[in-house]
């Protein structure tokens, strides 16, 4: 018997295991000043727990709690490299750039943090087969790096920008509303553009459309 449970457990670790995901992260910028900074200010060891802690923190906003939810992302790789702009995700790897991290005035290790949380949003989130609009794609991003506590002093405040699909911060605020009007709203939302996108998602979820949602936003910050 003691053998037959030996055995079961083992078989459980084993599936556990063969979900893991597993991290990398180079430092292409070497002794360069970025290179060097992010070298003393963050570090190999930190970026990889970041980049756990991320993926267990979305998985939870996305209430992805099994294999079948989630992409099948078996490795991430973070890329440390001289470049313009801040960061990038694609095909399973993050390109962060040294010149940004060198030149940010502030605390870099907390920045980078959040651009890690924003930037593994996009290794994870659906994204509608590419139909969904680049700016609720960013804001949703967003949304993840505000709930993780990373939101930095520069954003907007509930309630600013022109369009709710302007993206990044403003977009993020947006889709706060929404989810504190519907509770799980982002991950329904995500949900639904595992195989595409429409505009129609908004009514399914609230019975309001996306104007009325942003109208009424809006008026609520803004009165």
């Amino acid at each position: 018997m003691s053998q037959k449970i030996i055995l079961f457990f083992s078989s459980i670790l084993l599936l556990g295991c063969t979900h893991a995901v597993e991290y990398t992260v180079t430092n292409k910028a070497g002794t360069t000043p970025g290179g060097l900074r992010f070298t003393d200010q963050i570090g190999i060891d930190y970026s990889k727990q970041t980049l756990n802690s991320a993926t267990s923190f979305i998985w939870r906003i996305f209430q992805q709690n099994t294999y079948a939810s989630r992409k099948n992302v078996p490795s991430v790789t973070l890329i440390i490299e001289n470049m313009g702009g801040v960061a990038y995700a694609v095909n399973g790897e993050i390109h962060v750039s040294a010149n940004y991290i060198q030149g940010y005035s502030g605390n870099v290790k907390r920045e980078i943090t959040g651009v890690l949380y924003h930037e593994m949003t996009h290794i994870w989130q659906w994204n509608g087969n590419g139909q969904a609009p680049g700016g609720l794609i960013e804001g949703i991003a967003d949304y993840v790096r505000l709930k993780a506590g990373y939101a930095p002093s520069h954003w907007v405040g509930p309630g600013k920008g022109d369009r709710w699909d302007q993206g990044y911060d403003v977009t993020a605020r947006f889709l706060d509303y929404c989810n504190s009007q519907r509770n799980g709203f982002v991950a329904e939302f995500n949900k639904m553009m595992r195989n595409g996108y429409n505009a129609n998602f908004f009514v399914v979820l609230t019975g309001k459309t996306v104007e009325q949602l942003w109208r009424e936003y809006k008026a609520t910050y803004n009165s």
